[in-house]
């Protein structure tokens, strides 16, 4: 038995034996640098993490089973597309009667046909329900 062992552990075995420990041993520590970065880039705790990776397969499917879902830029870019979208919704109002979706420059709702502005007899600019005086030729405004 012996003898058959001796000629299977002959050194290109053990050099291939010893090449194939450090990849296994080099692919650990990237998956560690890899977690530990990973959270980093996505605003988890780098540190927390990189500690939980050190278990070995386990502590990296935990971190891909509970990471961030998104990178802190593009976090950053989803909040600035939301804040310009609702400032394009800001150019548009609400029909006060029934509720539909009315540009700001509407006179009458296009749903309902309830009143929205005032319109100048002399200018024909739409006006404020509040204004009394057209800013646009100083028509004082009938109500």
């Amino acid at each position: 038995m012996s003898s058959l062992l001796s000629e299977l552990v002959t050194p290109e075995m053990t050099r291939a034996f010893y090449i194939v420990i450090i990849f296994f041993v080099a692919l650990y520590i990237l998956s560690i640098v890899w977690t530990a970065r990973d959270a980093y880039l996505r605003g988890a705790n780098p540190i927390f993490w990189g500690i939980i990776a050190i278990i070995p397969l386990l502590g990296v499917i935990a971190y891909c089973m509970l990471r961030p879902p998104l990178y802190l830029a593009d976090r950053e870019e989803q909040n600035l597309d939301v804040t310009l979208r609702e400032r394009q919704l800001a150019q548009y109002g609400e029909c006060p009667r029934c509720g539909y979706p009315v540009e700001k420059n509407f006179i009458v709702c296009p749903h309902c046909q309830t009143r929205l502005r005032n319109v100048c007899h002399t200018c024909g600019h739409a006006l404020e329900p509040g204004w009394t005086v057209c800013p646009y030729c100083c028509t004082k405004v009938n109500r």
